[in-house]
């Protein structure tokens, strides 16, 4: 229904649950642990790589707070009894998850009866869900536990691939799938591993190769001696009852032999070689270092002058079935040894079947690296020598994944089970290359996302890829993964927290998946029909976070050649750019045109929803400017922010590099139209919105400032959204983004906490870092700044608070001491130094007469005596004994 301007007619509604209220804390406590142990709590999540991909549990819970409306249509099972709700256990279960009853009681300062579902087996009638941005299905995953109707789209093949088969994983048979491994385990599983083979340093048989080790080597600019880049010579740390010692790489024999210190001289176990095992060849600033002559140059510039560089294998860590069914020592059957002859031979014989076998290379991906921001602009990996994405793998490495491949290829003939094994095969590619570095501490390798972008490495580990039965990152491993994930998706169940103990439910006889619909397509040109959607919950992009693209080309390079002409988007050279809806300074893409392509998608969605839908999402919350250009494309597409909410998210997401701590989910909904409003009148509204819902919240809720700071910021939004494009200041309208700006100064106005407030809540927060700055600050009078510009903090040589030991703040607080008058002293800056010339024997007296203290001062040092448990802070203004110096 539309009214005469063509647009929608938005028709009384009610209230949704997640308008509501939401159980930031009961999500927050659960986010915490999931996003430590994903496998545990959701198997189907680590089938494949996906990046910045959103915890389940989050989305759960808004699947959860927001698909709940008509009592009538929603039923409750007991997990574990199958087709059972809990209506029919008895009158005093059916009315404690009275349905009605619980969305009634749901409101802002009590969020928490809905929250009695979350363990719970609930369907709900008659819903139709769409995520444009679906990335790795988290939201359509969450939202079929419900019997929605899940529709997804993506830009990026991968991902559509990702989502595909988890949502197609619940109507899998997981025998059938272990049957079709084992068939493609028995053509090749021990063809493979032949390679993977060494003589076993404890007796004369062999032992299998869980770690190759290799060095890239350049010859010497000046005398042309080789040299290996060894940042240092450790190999790996001690392990078992060798566990305070370091396996390290003799330079002289090239024994790998244990030592003490790695840091300080060592002495050869082998050949005697005195060496500093720290001291490598490669230096900061890209340079390498000859041991001979000692001339230093430039890494990539040497590699472009010599054309290229070798490789040297090195070293194994080797696991020796044998050795331990004698019941040898664990250091006897599983440790490291120098590399022989015998194992460059192996792979002298791997590389020679690659080279000489045609079908086997069109198992292999042909195209060249494409030029872009990550390859190029961040690390430039063309200068390393990388052309083709065969570089990026040795020639045993290639000879493996390519007859493992074939072999998916030609024995399996069910698609859904060739495609599960795919989905294997390519996550394992991440653990299968020579991006892949060894972990030193932890004695495992890394996979070659750890930063979310191509890393080139001087030395690097190479796997073993069928596996044997340690290590991590095989082929064998990976389909483990994909085994768990798929009997959890039959049969999943739900991990919460009861009276403070982490409990896991029955399994739900409602499978992932269901009806379900997925495009492969941009957000802003879907075309599913209008008014077609009940919601819409998805992770819209962040316009400076990574390149999907350009990073996701790693697996489509192998997907496609099994993929290609079975589904649109995989017979390309590489997955799309230009429509991308992100900053990419190589493409040309500006933060406008992010601002402006965002809001495009926003208008489509618009189009889909019903007038009486929701749109929820995450967003990762930056700073006021970030917010205004959100509020701004929501509004100008006929959206009103109706609630926002904190809420933990995935802890190693990197954004620009640096790592945060928790998202916002927004709530919006389509608006018909906006009232004109002054804005000395909408100022008033909005400032009494965030006293009021500070109030509220302080009085029943146990969150953070920060947290009430989001909370306050979507009521003030929602004061304003009713106005957008109307709201008159001077005469002139105003923009979104300034209406942000005064909004951050009115929460800060109805808030009278400070830097000082914050800082105590720093030194009670255990291991304080730059997020929790962050998350602090919001909703205060404090900004990052502030407290960076006292040098309460500092970043210099790692996160450090600025307590009144600490160099950096004292040298602060003493030139203003210095300086003239004392008014621009804190009263922070007086206790800490006070407390400093305490400490040092120095006088403090004269200047407890000199501040007059008062009672804001007195006050303030019972807060850090309390806090630090230093009771030095008061006893500095009263007692004469120490005051006497």
């Amino acid at each position: 229904m539309t009214d005469g301007s063509g647009g929608k007619q938005i028709s009384e509604r009610q209230s949704l649950p997640i308008e509501k209220g939401f159980p930031i804390e009961r999500v927050n406590e659960i986010a915490e642990k999931e996003g430590r142990a994903k496998i545990h709590y959701r198997p189907i999540y680590t089938m494949h790589k996906w990046w910045a991909r959103r915890l389940g549990c989050v989305f759960r819970a808004v699947s959860l707070y927001t698909l709940l409306d008509d009592p009538e249509k929603v039923e409750v099972f007991e997990p574990g009894n199958k087709d059972q709700t809990l209506a029919g256990w008895g009158d005093d279960d059916a009315e404690e998850f009275n349905v009605a009853s619980l969305l009634e009681r749901v409101d802002m300062t009590d969020p928490e009866s809905l929250w009695k579902l979350y363990p719970k087996d609930v369907r709900v009638e008659d819903k139709k869900i769409l995520d444009p941005f679906m990335g790795g299905g988290t939201s359509l995953v969450e939202a079929s536990r419900f019997g929605a109707e899940v529709v997804g789209n993506d830009l990026n093949p991968v991902a559509w691939f990702v989502t595909k088969k988890e949502l197609e994983a619940g109507q899998t048979d997981v025998e059938d799938l272990k049957a079709a491994f084992e068939e493609v385990k028995e053509d090749v599983a021990d063809e493979i591993s032949q390679y993977y083979r060494t003589p076993c340093p404890n007796g004369d048989h062999d032992a299998d190769v869980m770690y190759n080790f290799w060095v890239k080597e350049l010859d010497c600019v000046s005398c042309g001696h080789t040299v290996p880049l060894f940042k240092d010579y450790r190999v790996a740390k001690g392990r078992y009852e060798h566990d305070d010692q370091y396996n390290v790489l003799c330079p002289d024999c090239g024994a790998v032999t244990l030592v003490d210190d790695w840091q300080s001289e060592s002495v050869c176990n082998d050949c005697g070689h005195g060496f500093v095992p720290k001291e490598g060849n490669v230096s900061r600033g890209g340079k390498y270092n000859c041991p001979d002559c000692g001339q230093k140059y430039a890494i990539t510039d040497a590699i472009q002058e010599q054309g290229g560089y070798d490789t040297r294998l090195y070293a194994l860590e080797y696991y020796c079935e044998h050795c331990e069914d004698t019941g040898e020592e664990r250091s006897l059957y599983k440790g490291y040894k120098m590399a022989e002859d015998t194992d460059i031979q192996l792979f002298n014989e791997a590389k020679e079947r690659w080279e000489g076998n045609e079908e086997l290379r069109s198992y292999s991906p042909s195209e060249h690296i494409p030029e872009g921001h990550i390859p190029s602009e961040r690390n430039p990996i063309f200068d390393h020598g990388y052309e083709d994405w065969q570089d990026m793998f040795t020639t045993r490495q290639l000879f493996g994944l390519s007859t493992l491949l074939r072999s998916i290829d030609q024995n399996v003939s069910d698609d859904n089970l060739r495609e599960l094994l795919l989905l294997g095969f390519s996550d394992s590619l991440m653990f299968n290359s020579t991006f892949s570095i060894y972990n030193l501490n932890a004695n495992k390798i890394e996979g070659t996302f750890r930063m979310n972008s191509f890393v080139p490495q001087t030395d690097f580990v190479e796997n073993n890829l069928w596996g044997t039965k340690f290590g991590r990152g095989t082929f064998s491993n990976t389909m483990d993964k994909v085994f768990n994930a798929v009997e959890y998706a039959s049969n999943p169940t739900e991990r919460y927290i009861e009276d403070g103990e982490t409990k896991e439910s029955e399994p739900f006889s409602k499978e992932i998946g269901g009806t379900h619909t997925l495009n492969l397509g941009d957000a802003r040109t879907i075309n599913f029909g209008e008014n077609e959607f009940d919601a819409v919950i998805t992770d819209p992009p962040y316009y400076d976070n990574v390149m999907y693209s350009e990073v996701a080309d790693y697996f489509y390079v192998w997907q496609k050649l099994l993929l290609k002409g079975d589904y649109p988007g995989f017979d390309n050279e590489k997955t799309p750019r230009a429509d991308s809806i992100v900053t990419n300074p190589f493409h040309g893409k500006t933060a406008e045109d992010f601002e402006s392509e965002l809001g495009q998608a926003f208008e489509n969605i618009h189009y889909h929803l019903k007038s009486d839908g929701l749109l929820a999402f995450t967003y990762h919350h930056s700073d006021s400017e970030s917010w205004g250009e959100l509020l701004e494309s929501l509004c100008e597409t006929g959206f009103e922010v109706t609630a926002t909410y904190p809420i933990s998210s995935d802890l190693n997401k990197f954004i620009s590099g640096e790592a945060v701590s928790f998202d916002i989910v927004v709530v919006a909904r389509p608006i018909d139209d906006t009232e004109p409003a002054s804005w000395n009148s909408l100022r008033r509204d909005i400032y009494r919105t965030a006293r009021r819902t500070r109030k509220q919240l302080e009085e029943n809720r146990e969150l953070s400032r920060g947290d009430i700071g989001v909370m306050e910021m979507g009521a003030c939004f929602r004061e304003y959204s009713k106005h957008h494009g109307k709201v008159q200041r001077d005469g002139e309208i105003m923009t979104a983004k300034e209406v942000v700006q005064e909004i951050y100064g009115i929460i800060q106005e109805a808030s009278d906490i400070g830097v000082e407030d914050v800082f105590i809540d720093l030194i009670d927060t255990p291991n304080p870092s730059f997020d929790d700055v962050n998350k602090l600050c919001r909703g205060t009078n404090a900004t990052p700044e502030d407290l960076k510009e006292t040098r309460l903090y500092n970043q210099d040589d790692g996160f450090e608070l600025g307590t009144w030991d600490n160099e950096k703040r004292q040298a602060y607080i003493q030139e203003r001491v210095n300086g003239d008058g004392d008014d621009h002293l804190s009263n922070l800056d007086k206790l800490q130094f006070l407390r400093y010339r305490y400490e040092k024997g120095q006088a403090v007296q004269n200047y407890v007469e000199k501040w007059d203290v008062d009672d804001d001062l007195r006050e303030l040092a019972g807060r850090l005596a309390d806090v630090t448990g230093d009771d030095t802070y008061t006893r500095v203004l009263g007692d004469r004994d120490i005051t006497s110096y």
